[in-house]
Order: C-alpha cells, then sequence, then structure tokens
C-alpha cells in the first residue's frame, strides 16, 4: 500500500537527513556543492520507489521538486546538524525556534544558530522521530528515544509544549571514560580506585545516586570494567547508553507503549525477564518504580554484585527512594520490612554531585549497614568538602577519607583483593 505524499515525504526526508548526518562531511554543506547534495537526496528519494513505502509522487518533476525542498532544508539546517556531530557538546537543547542551548565541558551557553521558524524546528522533530519509527505527532505528542547512533531525545510538542516545540538531545559519548580517565579529569581521587575495582571485582552490589546531569550513567560504565571477563552481564536501561567494554552482555531496553496504549514492555518485565537468562550481575540503567523489588531480591538470591543507578541528592534519600519504590510493587511489605530488604541488598552507595562549575564529582562513597530500630545505618568512608569558589570561577575543596574501615572490607579481602591501610586515612585536594 502506497503512503500518503506528506507521510511519504517524511519517511523520505528521514532517509534523506539520515544519510547527511552520517555520511556526508558538513564541509561539503557549502553553496558550492548544493548540486553535489541536491543529486544525492534526489538518488535516495528515487531509491524508494518500487517499496511498499515509496513516496507517493507524481512522476520526475514531482520527485525534483521535493529533492530541492530537501536539500535546502539541509542548508538552511547544516549549522544545527553540525551540533549533533560535535564531540565537545554533550546536550542540545531546542525551547523554541529561538532558543537553542548547548552544554559544553558542563556549562549550558546559548547556540548562534536559531531556526527561521516554528515550523522548522516541528519539521526537525518529526523527521527525527519518524527515522526510528516513532514518529512524534497530534496522536503522539511527546516521545522519549534513543536514535540510531545512541544519542537520547526527548520531544514535546505543542499544544503540551507551550512556547513551541522542545527538543532535549543527549549526546552519545562514543568513547566512555573509565575510572582512570575519571580521576584523570578531578571526578574521583586516585586514592579511591582500588576501593572501588576492588567492591566490583568482590561482588558488591553497588548504587550510584545523583541528580540531574550527575554522570550517573558514566560512572556505572566505568564502574563495569571491573566485572571478570568470564562473567554474563545482563543491561536492562529505558534508553540503551551503556557501553560495556565487554563481549558477553546482553543489552536490554523497554518499550514504551504504541499509540493505542498496548504492547509495553517495562523495566519490571525486563528484569524478571532477566533472571531467566542466566546472568552473572545484572545493571540496571536506573530504577524507578515496582521493578526495585525485583532487582533487590536479585540481589538477594545469587546475582551478588549487581549495580543499578537511582536519582537522590544523597545516601539517605536514595535509601528512602528504594523504599517508596518498593511500595510501588504488588509484594506486600511493610515499612520495616522493605528497610530489611534493602539493607541486606546494597552494599555500598556512590553518590555524585555536579558542582556549580559544571564538573561532575563523586560527593560521598557511602557504606550500608545493618537495619537498627527503623533506620538503616550508613557510614560515609570518604567525603568532598567543598570550601567555596575560586577566582577562576572552579568549586575549590578536598576530598577526605573519614578514618572508618568498613564492614565489607573484610569480605573484599577475602576474595582475594588486598587494600592499603591508608586508603582510609587520606586527603586530596579538589581539582
Amino acid at each position: 500500500m502506497t503512503e500518503s505524499f506528506e507521510a511519504g515525504r517524511a519517511r523520505a526526508a528521514a532517509d534523506v537527513m539520515e544519510h547527511l548526518l552520517e555520511r556526508v562531511a558538513f564541509a561539503r554543506l557549502e553553496e558550492g556543492h548544493r548540486a553535489e547534495v541536491r543529486r544525492m537526496c534526489r538518488e535516495t528519494l528515487a531509491a524508494r520507489r518500487g517499496t511498499d513505502v515509496s513516496v507517493a509522487l507524481g512522476g520526475d518533476a514531482a520527485l525534483d521538486a521535493v529533492a530541492d525542498g530537501l536539500a535546502d532544508e539541509a542548508f538552511a539546517f547544516k549549522d544545527f546538524y553540525a551540533l549533533l556531530q560535535d564531540d565537545g557538546v554533550a546536550d542540545v537543547l531546542v525551547n523554541g525556534r529561538d532558543r537553542v542551548y548547548v552544554e559544553r565541558g558542563g556549562r549550558l551557553s546559548a547556540a548562534e544558530f536559531v531556526f527561521p521558524a516554528e515550523a522548522d524546528v516541528l519539521r526537525i522533530a518529526r523527521w527525527m522521530t519518524t527515522r526510528i519509527g516513532r514518529p512524534v505527532s497530534e496522536d503522539r505528542p511527546m516521545v522519549d528515544a534513543r536514535l540510531p547512533d545512541g544519542s537520547r531525545i526527548n520531544v514535546v510538542i505543542p499544544p503540551l509544549a507551550i512556547d513551541g516545540t522542545v527538543l532535549s538531545i543527549r549526546r552519545f559519548r562514543r568513547m566512555g571514560l573509565d575510572l582512570d580517565g575519571l580521576a584523570g579529569g578531578g571526578s574521583v581521587p586516585l586514592q579511591c580506585l582500588p576501593l572501588l575495582r576492588a567492591a566490583v571485582a568482590a561482588r558488591l552490589n553497588v548504587l550510584v545516586s545523583g541528580g540531574t546531569g550527575a554522570g550517573k550513567t558514566t560512572f556505572l560504565n566505568a564502574l563495569s570494567a571491573a566485572i571478570g571477563d568470564a562473567e554474563r552481564v545482563v543491561t536492562i536501561e529505558d534508553s540503551a547508553e551503556l557501553q560495556l567494554a565487554r563481549t558477553h552482555v546482553v543489552r536490554l531496553e523497554t518499550r514504551p507503549a504504541g499509540v493505542d496504549g498496548t504492547a509495553e514492555v517495562t523495566t519490571r518485565a525486563l528484569v524478571r525477564n532477566a533472571l531467566r537468562m542466566r546472568p552473572d550481575r545484572i545493571l540496571v540503567g536506573e530504577v524507578r518504580g515496582p521493578e526495585t523489588i525485583d532487582m533487590l531480591q536479585a540481589m538477594n538470591t545469587g546475582h551478588e554484585g549487581s549495580m543499578s543507578t537511582v536519582h537522590a541528592n544523597s545516601p539517605r534519600d536514595a535509601l528512602a527512594r528504594l523504599e517508596t519504590m518498593v511500595g510501588m510493587s504488588d509484594v506486600a511489605l511493610d515499612e520495616r520490612a522493605a528497610k530489611g530488604q534493602i539493607a541486606r541488598s546494597i552494599d555500598m552507595i556512590i553518590q555524585l554531585r555536579r558542582l556549580a562549575d559544571g564538573r561532575r564529582v563523586v560527593e560521598k562513597i557511602t557504606e550500608v549497614g545493618r537495619l537498627q530500630g527503623d533506620v538503616i545505618t550508613l557510614q560515609d568512608i570518604v567525603s568532598l568538602e567543598v570550601r567555596g569558589t575560586g577566582p577562576d570561577g572552579r568549586a575549590q575543596g578536598r576530598f577526605r577519607a573519614t578514618g572508618v574501615r568498613p564492614a565489607f572490607a573484610d569480605r573484599i579481602e577475602r576474595a582475594g583483593h588486598r587494600l592499603d591501610p591508608a586508603m582510609w586515612r587520606f586527603e586530596h585536594p579538589l581539582g
């Protein structure tokens, strides 16, 4: 069945723009190369003919007209496309046609590029979501998905977005940072690396906590490098962002409900299915709902060394969030039983913080202790003390070990990983 002209043109535009993004050097998007770009557009359109999704064109003249229009769009929005290819850009945020922002080095700034009209923002949103098979529309005014290169896109269109179409694009980091890279950038003190690697290797259950943009996924990815090569790892994410440098990994991704409200696959469904896949460890990109109870039970039933992230501003808040999310499930647990489950499951919380200067750092490394009364005990092992801001606008302070040797240190050493006693009493300046 042949598509309507508009639907076909949208799909054709998605094909053409994907070709531009992935294979055409932006240096060629100069006026002298317009004929070359136009020819590429026409060839891409012509290749669609004769398929069940072919563009409903009346003939060569109509095809030429559409090719010309797509080539014009490519040149009009080349600066926007360039942002999506700039390795220095972490986020591209469009709050309407004339408010485009980018994040570089942890700081947001206004981009020089603006869209000619609101309709152009909507056009970009439509072709970007069409190319992943989930076109934004009146029936689906919000889309959150992963682009083919791994970047994450969120789109909200009017009337939900009052001031115009909103695009939020989190760029895919092609080369993830390891722990050494994070230490070199000042995110974590070098003295902590042996502890973090040993904790993962000894199969402690680790929760990475932090606010929005604190770098939770990046840190979880860095931790995963300490997992043994022989272990089978299953990752579960809403939008696949983890990049594990290993071969024996199974990556699972949730699926939102369709326009008709069916076919949804939740994180909880994937966690439950993962238990049947013979995993040695399960990594959940972020727990945020009833899947929390399944994750905790997995940690207690043969899947030690599992890890996840949670959105919270302190280790204590992270535990409170876990307790709330356990209550969302259909498993009947009273408050004390829920807290006991959490205390038995989580060994370490790594709290991340985004400083005012944009840097993402480890704020605390905290041991989760036993349930005493109605309170889960927490003991900070390492903490960051911020003392102010220097003349250059960068935060100043120090990382400091609290002097406490955690109970899980014995477990780490029984697993064959010796820890230097100096680990528990160091100070390290915030770089």
